[in-house]
């Protein structure tokens, strides 16, 4: 079997190292486009430092999972393994702060500025909603002022035709005072009435900007230019959340009911004898305890209108679409996975190694090692033998005196010892061995 894997690691280390140089290479393409959308400056400027950056990050990732791979399935020792895993985590988590998350802008920012404008439509859309219902909250009121407006009225034309308060008819002290109370209610019916128009307008122009918007969140072309182009529709809006919410009536309502009663003033009865006097400033009493109890329910009514929460202006901040992955990272998990996956692809492949290495080394024992010689390994120690043979059969003229006679002692060994083989070479430490 060990033969069988060493057969394929040997076919695939073409294989492995294209899909390596692939990886990094398409990891700097992502790169370069993520950075781009971070950058300010020239085109030209932004052109050479994508390009730069983009190409320092694939030459950094192609040398790391490179040099893990060579490394790391040989490494035996348990603590020197350790320590290349934790070289490899340091080495994953600086590739995922250089790379990982421009890949993931370049993959899906696009897709998340879209989410950011549709957000933002949302929010703004809330708003119109709840500026347009507390603009139309005073017209509620417009039911029970026209009401009162128009029972002021009967009550004066009843008592001009048939006395029906005072017991005498004709235009007196009581009939002005009924009119005078009917025509300002009638006045502020006119206003809150009046109002309508206005809020109505102002509202179809907001729901008209929302109708760009969305557009523009959905549409097609460059999601920069759309971007600015949602920029600025979201000030129109704005101005128009915030004119609905100055167009409500309920202030001026709260002010003339307030006025109503505070300003009352009785007129003098006018009638011909004391008792019609007396009846006219009975009805004058009866009118102004009216009019007040008429002044509080419309100021409470208006208290509670104006006692609802003022609607917050929507500030669009415009985002770069690494930016927008960041912030909208959970709806696009799909992205953030491929971005991950594509920087740390090779860690699979060094996994892969590493185990067939161990069943390798597992097959074949521990001596395998020590067996298996390269050519090279081979050279050498032919080169070291070729040495040895020729210090061995050197002329003795050439060697020294004191050698000489070595030699002669060592040739004659003792007696009751053994001859050494005659292919055994001796060494001389000295001398060493000429490579």
């Amino acid at each position: 079997m060990s033969q069988v894997l060493r057969g394929g690691i040997t076919r695939l280390d073409v294989m492995t190292k294209f899909t390596l140089a692939t990886l990094a290479l398409a990891s700097g393409v992502y790169t370069y486009i993520g950075v781009r959308s971070l950058l300010e400056g020239s085109p030209i400027e932004v052109f050479l430092a994508a390009i730069v950056y983009s190409a320092a990050v694939s030459v950094a990732i192609f040398a790391f999972w490179t040099y893990l791979m060579r490394f790391l399935p040989h490494v035996r020792q348990a603590s020197s393994r350790r320590l290349m895993y934790v070289a490899m985590f340091i080495g994953s988590l600086m590739i995922l702060a250089m790379s990982a998350w421009l890949n993931a802008a370049a993959l899906a920012g696009a897709a998340a500025l879209q989410q950011h404008m549709a957000n933002s439509t949302d929010q703004f859309q809330q708003s119109l909603d709840r500026a347009h219902g507390n603009a139309l909250a005073a017209q509620g009121l417009l039911p029970d002022i026209q009401l009162a407006s128009r029972r002021f009225a009967i009550l004066s034309d009843q008592e001009r035709q048939s006395g029906a308060l005072t017991g005498t008819s004709g235009s007196g002290t009581v009939v002005q005072l009924t009119a005078q109370m009917s025509a300002q209610l009638n006045a502020l019916a006119g206003e809150v009435d009046a109002s309508r128009d206005r809020i109505k307008t102002l509202f179809e122009s907001g729901s008209k900007t929302l109708e760009r918007m969305r557009q523009l969140t959905s549409g097609a072309g460059p999601i920069d230019e759309r971007t600015n182009e949602f920029a600025a529709e979201t000030v129109v809006l704005t101005g128009i959340i915030a004119d609905l919410q100055q167009t409500s009536i309920a202030p001026a309502v709260k002010r003339t009911a307030e006025d109503l009663s505070k300003s009352f003033i009785a007129p003098a009865a006018d009638g011909r004898t004391a008792n019609l006097a007396e009846r006219q400033n009975q009805v004058v009493g009866k009118v102004e305890q009216s009019i007040k109890a008429q002044s509080q329910a419309l100021a409470m009514a208006a208290d509670d209108i104006l006692s609802r929460p003022e609607v917050k202006p929507v500030r669009f901040v415009p985002l770069s679409t690494a930016e927008a992955v960041i912030q909208y990272g959970t709806d696009f998990l799909p992205s953030w996975a491929g971005a991950i996956s594509l920087d740390l692809m090779p860690a699979v492949l060094i996994f892969i190694h590493s185990i067939v290495f161990e069943a390798i080394r597992r097959d074949e024992g521990d001596a395998r090692d020590e067996d298996g010689m390269s050519a090279g390994e081979v050279m050498r120690a032919l080169k070291i033998y070729n040495n040895m043979q020729a210090l061995e059969t050197r002329p003795l003229s050439s060697q020294p005196h004191v050698v000489l006679e070595k030699s002669a002692s060592v040739e004659a060994p003792a007696p009751g010892v053994e001859k050494p083989p005659g292919n055994v070479a001796s060494i001389n430490p000295a001398a060493g061995f000429n490579r």
